[in-house]
């Protein structure tokens, strides 16, 4: 790397953060949180909703039949904005985590809800980390601003529409059968998104290569424990089709992660590793690329600033998500147009979604005119 990393990195952490600046149980009862209601402030509201998958997903480290998840709007004059937080288990967030912390804000304060940085900054001040909660109130704020605005986010910040990628459709680990299963499930997609990090590795490629010739990306979520064996594997992977590898080794092992992106013949990108947007510099040299969530990062308007950075650093950006519903799913494909790659299918492994957005057509992520993040409510839970 000729540039001087630090000054180029100082440069380009500023110009992101500018470029977005103006802009007791949880489970005995269904029925919403509301806040304390201040005349003409912001009106937060929330309720969980359990997730409920339509296969059991399995990873490297953990498998799971269900998604902890809160349902979050905010009412302001006549508007209203909805968000969400989805907690899968690796994130150290809950149902009861998430209740505790949005109970703990006070949005009422606030009499206009233009003011994102200045609102988020105050949220983001009241508790370290909770970064699922977080994103809950961050997507509300901007659906809500973009209805009032009566404009998508996409226009608000600029991106065409018509230049949205392909999204990849996530297969987890199993059996050849279930896996022969998904693949068929998958076939208006252009892209596999294959979990890997188990002894069964190849028997996963192997299966999905004797019925699909499509193009995979794998996710091996720290399964690898050793560089020169995941290089190895590396090396195979690309012989069948491989385009690129995520977050193949533990996000604590920096050294080797870099060799292995100086070494490897696909690009390697981190997930667990990129939480927030003080992580994008930190990857720079280790990682060929990002993988971008909102459940990670508090939500879009960080999520914005990451995506500029990284793309000035000229790392390579994959807008990402967890077991979702089409709320913040489709908050997430908001950015996908300046995306280099994106996975956003995690409402298309749930039976109850409550919304509709974000539309997949022969593969490709469709937005829509709709304004903020672009959702309408099917089932009214609040």
């Amino acid at each position: 790397m000729k540039t001087n990393r630090r000054n180029f990195i100082r440069t380009t952490g500023l110009l992101a953060i500018a470029s977005t600046a103006s802009i007791e149980s949880v489970f005995a009862t269904s029925a919403a949180f509301p806040s304390k209601n201040k005349k003409n402030g912001l009106s937060l509201s929330f309720v969980p909703h359990e997730l409920q998958l339509k296969h059991v997903f399995t990873l490297a480290n953990s498998s799971r039949k269900t998604t902890p998840d809160v349902l979050t709007k905010i009412d302001f004059q006549g508007y209203t904005g909805y968000g969400e937080a989805s907690m899968p288990p690796y994130l150290g967030e809950s149902i009861e985590s998430v209740i505790r912390f949005l109970s703990k804000l006070d949005l009422n304060q606030f009499t206009d809800p233009f003011q994102i940085e200045k609102i988020m900054h105050y949220v983001d001040s009241v508790d370290e980390g909770n970064c699922a909660a977080k994103a809950a109130v961050d997507i509300a704020l901007h659906d809500l601003t973009g209805k009032i605005m009566k404009q998508p986010w996409h226009n608000i910040w600029g991106f065409d529409k018509e230049k949205t990628p392909n999204t990849s459709f996530t297969i987890g680990i199993d059996t050849p059968e279930v896996v022969r299963q998904k693949v068929a499930e998958a076939e208006p997609y252009k892209i596999l998104k294959v979990k890997l990090g188990r002894e069964t590795d190849k028997m996963m490629i192997e299966t999905i290569r004797s019925v699909s010739d499509k193009p995979i990306c794998v996710d091996v979520n720290q399964g690898w424990p050793d560089r020169s064996r995941a290089l190895e594997m590396i090396y195979w992977l690309k012989e069948k089709g491989v385009v690129f590898v995520e977050q193949p080794l533990p996000k604590t092992a920096i050294d080797d992660n870099a060799w292995l992106t100086q070494n490897s013949p696909l690009p390697i990108i981190g997930d667990e590793a990129v939480q927030r947007l003080a992580d994008v510099k930190k990857a720079w040299g280790v990682y060929s690329g990002i993988n971008i969530k909102l459940m990670k990062c508090a939500g879009m308007r960080e999520a914005h600033q990451m995506l500029t950075a990284a793309k000035a650093l000229g790392m390579k950006v994959m807008i990402g998500c967890m077991t979702e519903t089409s709320c913040a799913i489709s908050a997430a494909a908001q950015l996908s147009p300046n995306a280099d790659w994106a996975d956003l299918d995690g409402n298309l492994l749930i039976s109850n979604d409550p919304y509709t957005g974000m539309e997949i057509k022969q593969g490709k992520i469709c937005l829509t005119n709709e304004s903020g993040i672009g959702i309408d409510v099917k089932e009214k839970l609040f």
